[in-house]
Order: structure tokens, then C-alpha cells, then sequence
């Protein structure tokens, strides 16, 4: 109990400090995701529709699964230094893979059928996408960017091993100096925010899901 006494104190004297960390983790989370979905999805579309492109391409991101974070960042920091820009770009490489996967198989699911009723009455390409595909797809998709939002806000606590800010800085710190009320300042809402992702996205999904079969 007085470990959580103690993170509390803490947060309380250095409101300020804690408060700009958690932007930070926040600002990493969204721009990885938000990069990573405008990459993924319209390649995961594309993926889907040309055969040919699948193999390549997800055995490319695929690769990706394998290496952890921290290895990305050890990798990036040579090139790019120190801060917040590599700590994005390798959240993002982490963004992509679930999201990437998870729309080529939403898109995949579709019966041909169904395609082809739609196109028997006159619609386009882009209509096509707009009415039934993505509305079909929306589900897996949505599942893929909750695995996505879950992984990055988690692993965003490793920014703080290049300078890049967050919440992984409290982490650190409180592993350095052995303070666990100071680890959890850190490792705490970073829970929290992993498992309001997963609840939000949860949400839409099933909303979804209800919107499909309605």
C-alpha cells in the first residue's frame, strides 16, 4: 500500500511533469497508429485484389512480428539519433503488421458472390468499396487496429530508451534508482491506456458487427 501512497505523492508533487509524459505516450500511440493505418489499410485493400502482390508484401511485414521493439530501436537509432521521430517510426513498423493482416483477411472473406450481386447493379469500383466491401471488411479490420492500438501503447514505454518521452521514462527511472512507487507512476497508466484501448476498440468493433448483420 505504501508503494501506491507513494506513486500517488509523486504524481500529485510533479503534476506537471507527469501530465506532459502522458501526452507524449499519447502523441507516440496515435500518430504510430494513425501513420500505420493510412499505410496498411489501403495496402492491405490492394493486397487483396492483386494476388500477386500478397506474397511479397506480407512476408515483408510479417518479418516485422519477429523483431522485437527494442531491437527496431537500436537499429533506427544510429541513423536518426535520439528523440521523439524514431520512437514513432519504429511504434509504426509495430502498428502495421496486425493491421495490415487483418485487413487483407477482412477484405479476402468476402463472398464473390456478393460482389458480384453489387456489380450487377451497376456499381463502380469506388461505390463498390464504399457500400460493401469496406462495411463487410470493418470488423476485422477494426479487430486488427485494437491488437495494433493495444501493442503500440504498451511498447511505447520503450521510447524512453532513446530520449523520445513518455511514460517509459517513469519506468526506467524507478527501475534505475529501485523506487517501485516510481515504476508504477509510469507503469500504471500505461495499463490503463493499454486496456481502454482494447475496450474502445472492442466497442466498435461489436458495433461493427451489429452494423453488418443489421
Amino acid at each position: 500500500m505504501n508503494v501506491f501512497l507513494g506513486a500517488y505523492d509523486y504524481i500529485v508533487a510533479n503534476s506537471d511533469r507527469f501530465w506532459e509524459a502522458v501526452r507524449v505516450h499519447l502523441s507516440l500511440s496515435l500518430y504510430a497508429l494513425l501513420i500505420a493505418a493510412v499505410i496498411c489499410i489501403p495496402l492491405g485493400i490492394l493486397c487483396a485484389k492483386k494476388q500477386w502482390l500478397t506474397g511479397p508484401i506480407m512476408g515483408l511485414f510479417n518479418s516485422l512480428r519477429v523483431i522485437p521493439s527494442l531491437a527496431v530501436l537500436v537499429i533506427i537509432l544510429p541513423i536518426m539519433g535520439t528523440g521523439f521521430a524514431p520512437a514513432l517510426i519504429a511504434l509504426t513498423l509495430l502498428a502495421c503488421p496486425p493491421i495490415l493482416i487483418n485487413t487483407y483477411m477482412g477484405f479476402r472473406g468476402i463472398e464473390p458472390a456478393i460482389i458480384e450481386a453489387a456489380s450487377g447493379l451497376g456499381m463502380g469500383p469506388r461505390m463498390l468499396l464504399r457500400k460493401i466491401e469496406l462495411p463487410l471488411a470493418a470488423p476485422l479490420l477494426i479487430s486488427g487496429m485494437k491488437t495494433a492500438a493495444v501493442e503500440v501503447v504498451a511498447s511505447a514505454t520503450l521510447a524512453a530508451f532513446i530520449g523520445g518521452g513518455g511514460l517509459g521514462t517513469f519506468i526506467i527511472n524507478g527501475l534505475g534508482m529501485y523506487k517501485f512507487s516510481l515504476l508504477l507512476v509510469g507503469a500504471l497508466p500505461v495499463a490503463l491506456l493499454a486496456i481502454l484501448s482494447e475496450i474502445g476498440f472492442a466497442g466498435i468493433e461489436r458495433a461493427a458487427v451489429k452494423y453488418q448483420r443489421s
